[in-house]
């Protein structure tokens, strides 16, 4: 009987006949009726969150429909999570899944001058900025999350905004962004800013305690470092995007901490950072010409730590040599 039930409800939802309440009411009776784990829950609702935004449904219903979908999901894993005393969200999030939360972040876009917070919206930013990173996904959150990471957006988000950059940094270096308008890379790198300023608390939701999100803004700066080196990228990075890095890495201390991060990175999760000669170069030559000389000094620590220096031509070489020499031992 369950099983007709939900037949006749996303039959309907696919034709635009169902109430927008319906597929929360149906969520909701499950979990009242039987056990269900925490992943039958978040299968179940991404199936009706794709039967929903894929519908004829109106645009408004769509929105409250899949607003009762995210909500639900949300109760139902991030309480559980938070009430069992686990620090994170635990919500698998499958690759097919990653648009679905996407396409819900767009429509949301045209209902916070009609909604109230809490906005569910916060809910999908905060499923996604728990999930694992794919790749494939740069072209299609560029454009949400180019919205979203402003501090003047209506989540209030940017926190965890700034956490889906760093999570999803691979598709940043995707082949596929070459086809991305250069005014949205652009504007990307306007709303990143600088990755360092942000609002550390979250607003609460539906009573739910303030937690904190594990966030590491050097991540962030590590990625906008790469982007230095790389020509679809620098020609859009500003001296405001490492304003708060140049601070820490004015002293030598900073500069070693800031190196073990870029270490640690590298060595656990990111083998291609600043592997060769020619993208340290170019990653050097831009933050100089950005006026980034303390990260610029950095770099050329890392360049000594991979122990490409030689590699390089005599001009550059010489120059990273001799500042270097002037400077701080990298080894320390």
């Amino acid at each position: 009987m369950t099983n007709l039930f939900y037949q006749w409800l996303e039959k309907s939802i696919r034709e635009g006949k169902a109430n927008r309440y319906g597929p929360a009411w149906a969520l909701s009776a499950l979990n009242h009726l039987v056990p269900v784990q925490a992943v039958e829950v978040g299968e179940l609702g991404f199936s009706w969150m794709a039967e929903i935004l894929n519908s004829n449904c109106s645009e408004d219903s769509r929105y409250w429909m899949a607003s009762s979908v995210v909500q639900l999901l949300g109760k139902h894993l991030y309480y559980n999570a938070f009430y069992s005393k686990e620090l994170e969200y635990s919500l698998s999030v499958e690759p097919g899944s990653v648009p679905l939360l996407l396409g819900f972040l767009s429509l949301s876009e045209k209902f916070y001058a009609t909604d109230f917070p809490p906005y569910p919206a916060f809910t999908a930013l905060r499923i996604l900025s728990n999930s694992p990173g794919h790749s494939d996904f740069g072209p299609i959150i560029l454009p949400v999350f180019a919205l979203t990471l402003l501090p003047t957006h209506p989540l209030q988000s940017r926190i965890l905004a700034l956490k889906v950059f760093v999570i999803f940094s691979p598709g940043w270096f995707s082949p596929k962004m070459e086809a991305v308008p250069h005014n949205d890379l652009s504007q990307l790198l306007r709303a990143v800013g600088d990755p360092f300023q942000f609002t550390p608390d979250l607003p609460p939701q539906d009573d739910a305690p303030v937690d904190t999100v594990k966030y590491e803004p050097m991540m962030a700066a590590i990625i906008l470092i790469e982007f230095a080196s790389l020509d679809l990228w620098k020609k859009y990075l500003r001296h405001s995007n490492f304003t708060s890095c140049e601070g820490i890495t004015s002293t030598e201390e900073g500069k070693r901490t800031t190196l073990r991060c870029i270490l640690d990175a590298a060595t656990d999760s990111w083998l291609e950072f600043l592997r060769t000669p020619a993208k340290i170069i170019a990653a050097i030559r831009h933050l100089e010409e950005l006026q980034c000389l303390n990260t610029a000094e950095v770099v050329i620590m890392w360049a000594w730590t991979v122990g490409v220096v030689d590699a390089v031509d005599h001009d550059v070489g010489s120059r990273l040599g001799t500042r270097h020499s002037g400077s701080i031992k990298p080894t320390e």
